[in-house]
């Protein structure tokens, strides 16, 4: 055993962390199809007007505004109908004055109109007039060309995040493609003699591997691609071998053997291979978190135990990922609610406490480190102080949700 002779503070680790971060800077051509939640590498800048045309914002007639001046029901204006334009099609015949012709929203405002009158405020007859009961103002229910995008126009910056409507405004002025920054490469590498792969029987004193399947949701959540690294045993030499395929990564996230039993082998890996940024943090869960640097690779040694290990992933590894991804900073919502019952917190360590948010209340679910159901049926954590051993119920506490 190698006792911690120290522990940091959470803040401190954090820190480190976060300063440690190197934004990705490989680029990617993709489909836009597939950019959603990416981040744009170049600006997009318009090479079109869109529409591309004067178009009819409502159903009704187009018109020479000037011939309906003084419509209204009691003295409507009779106008003689020219023709019809629906969407997609163009008008060869002009408006002129005393005629009118029928447009559909979206179509192109037919040459010579000026205006188009709703059709709920006309009344056509059956001997091809138009009475119109309203005067119609010049450019009245008119989309003007380039009304939603003009040709030169900055679109989007570079460093957008893309969003479902960020797609449409390109595929607006008909991109295909768009320029993104690469997702960071996360080797997820979990360890350990008596961790197995879900789908096999279990023998006495074994587990399944549940940290690969959850570090794999949160990076692909959080702007990763995860790379698998097959599960490795407590050996330097297994570690050594994983972290040959691990390396390759811009991240590389362990489970398992960051604590300081014989087993515990991950930071003579680091320190044999790379650098030790700090070993330990005075938080519960997740107290033997070790971070540091293997080449251009940065490694977050998170716990073997289930709830340690996301815990500290959703603390840590989250915004490290989040930076090193160009994506913005996770702001996560937050609720004040009281707590249902008492929480005891051990002394000198910051605790993320996990709850359930129920009936205006923060229900206490954690059970222990090694238990993912005090992850997996919570709603988010309650912050204990490190100077605070116990929060009485109906005490009110923030709550803040994964």
């Amino acid at each position: 055993m190698r006792p911690f002779t120290g522990t940091l503070p959470f803040d401190a680790a954090y820190a480190l962390v976060l300063g440690a971060a190197r934004p990705t800077v490989r680029l990617e051509q993709i489909p836009v199809e597939q950019a959603d939640g990416r981040v744009l590498a170049t600006s997009i800048v318009a090479d079109q007007d869109v529409p591309a045309f004067d178009r009819a914002a409502m159903d009704g007639y187009a018109v020479v505004s000037a011939d309906t001046a003084g419509a209204s029901d009691q003295s409507p204006v009779a106008l003689r109908l020219a023709g019809r334009v629906l969407t997609g099609e163009t008008s060869e015949t002009p408006v002129v004055a005393g005629t009118c012709i029928e447009v559909a929203t979206g179509a192109p405002l037919p040459p010579g109109a000026d205006a188009v009158v709703m059709v709920e405020h006309t009344t056509r007859g059956t001997d091809g007039l138009v009475s119109v009961q309203r005067a119609a103002a010049p450019r009245q229910h008119v989309g003007p060309r380039g009304g939603d995008i003009r040709d030169g126009e900055s679109l989007l910056a570079a460093g957008t995040v893309v969003t479902p409507a960020r797609i449409g405004a390109v595929t607006a002025i008909g991109r295909t493609h768009v320029s993104v920054f690469a997702r960071p490469r996360v080797a997820i590498m979990c360890t350990g003699d008596e961790v197995v792969s879900p789908g096999r029987p279990l023998r006495p004193g074994q587990v399944y591997n549940v940290n690969r399947y959850t570090l794999e949701a949160l990076v692909r959540r959080h702007g990763g691609d995860p790379v698998i690294v097959p599960t490795t045993r407590d050996s330097l030499d297994a570690l050594d071998a994983s972290l040959a395929i691990a390396r390759t990564c811009d991240l590389i996230v362990t489970s398992g053997g960051s604590s300081v039993g014989e087993h515990d082998l991950v930071i003579d890996m680091l320190r044999a291979h790379g650098e030790v940024i700090f070993h330990g943090i005075a938080i519960k869960p997740g107290k033997p978190t070790v971070f540091g640097r293997i080449g251009d690779a940065l490694l977050l040694g998170l716990s073997g135990y289930p709830t340690s290990c996301l815990s500290n992933a959703h603390v840590l590894l989250v915004p490290l990922l989040r930076s090193t991804a160009r994506l913005p900073a996770l702001v996560p919502r937050t609720v004040d609610v009281p707590l249902a019952r008492r929480i005891t917190s051990a002394p000198g360590r910051l605790q993320f406490y996990s709850v359930r948010v129920e009936e205006g209340l923060a229900v206490p679910v954690f059970k222990a480190s090694g238990d993912i159901t005090s992850m997996a049926h919570a709603d988010g954590y309650v912050t204990i102080p490190a100077d605070v051993d116990a929060i009485d119920a109906g005490s009110v506490v923030s709550v803040t949700y994964f």
